[in-house]
């Protein structure tokens, strides 16, 4: 992808941050409300991350949007969901140009419908030229699944000839993942009090800053970015080493 060199990353500085966006249904029960008015106010929400990314100087933002267990959820839930997407990705798509931010996705998307596949092309070709926010919006994705695809291909080179067996190793191995060209997140932020990854960027977030909070997602806002980030820089990072 050749987005940044992870080589120019210094440890503690915070480049990404990584966003589970958990906690629609949840808070759409807690008003007697359908889940999907829960996902409604969720895409609100996504306006909010990205304006805080933006004005917080953060150049990567990576959003679980749609897992691929989640084909699994009611018919109704699926199609409204992919209406969000439709209906998001064409209201926001000029003003994240102007802005700067460039649309990554992520995912298994040929199993999403015909006309949303055509708008995430649309989307990344349109805003591929912009540099100020790399948002990456992860649709249709599992981790397991990602890792599983590297090594088939990395199996495949072997095959070849074109590797040896004994050149299969951590740094081959991340060049094979969709986040290639994009910086293993810094923090993985994950809304709704749930403590899990959910597979979610299993690979890259083997060091990240894990930070849970409380917050549904609907009810997102800048200071709860920003109460993250704090966190982060309370911590020290020491990957594996001993604090200086």
């Amino acid at each position: 992808m050749g987005i940044v060199d992870k080589n120019d990353l210094t440890p503690n500085s915070l480049k990404h941050i990584a966003i589970i966006m958990d906690g629609n249904g949840r808070w759409a029960s807690k008003r007697s409300m359908s889940r999907l008015k829960g996902h409604e106010q969720g895409a609100k929400a996504v306006r909010e991350a990205i304006k805080g990314c933006r004005e917080l100087c953060i150049p990567f933002l990576t959003l679980f949007a749609f897992s691929s267990e989640n084909w699994k959820r009611p018919d109704e839930e699926v199609n409204h969901l992919m209406g969000l997407f439709r209906y998001f990705i064409k209201r926001e798509l000029n003003e994240l140009k102007a802005a700067g931010v460039k649309i990554n996705f992520i995912g298994n998307i040929s199993m999403l419908p015909d006309d949303v596949q055509e708008l995430i092309e649309t989307a990344r070709l349109q805003t591929e030229g912009n540099t100020d926010l790399v948002l990456t919006i992860a649709l249709s994705y599992g981790g397991q699944a990602e890792i599983v695809n590297s090594a088939k291909k990395l199996a495949e080179m072997v095959l070849s000839g074109e590797m040896a067996l004994d050149d299969i190793n951590e740094t081959s191995l991340a060049a094979g993942l969709e986040t290639d060209g994009i910086p293993d997140p810094d923090i993985v932020l994950r809304t709704s009090g749930e403590k899990r990854l959910s597979n979610f960027l299993l690979w890259q977030s083997a060091y990240s800053e894990l930070i849970f909070q409380d917050v549904l997602w609907p009810d997102f806002r800048r200071e709860n970015l920003e109460i993250a980030i704090e966190e982060y820089y309370s911590r020290c990072r020491r990957y594996g080493a001993v604090s200086a």
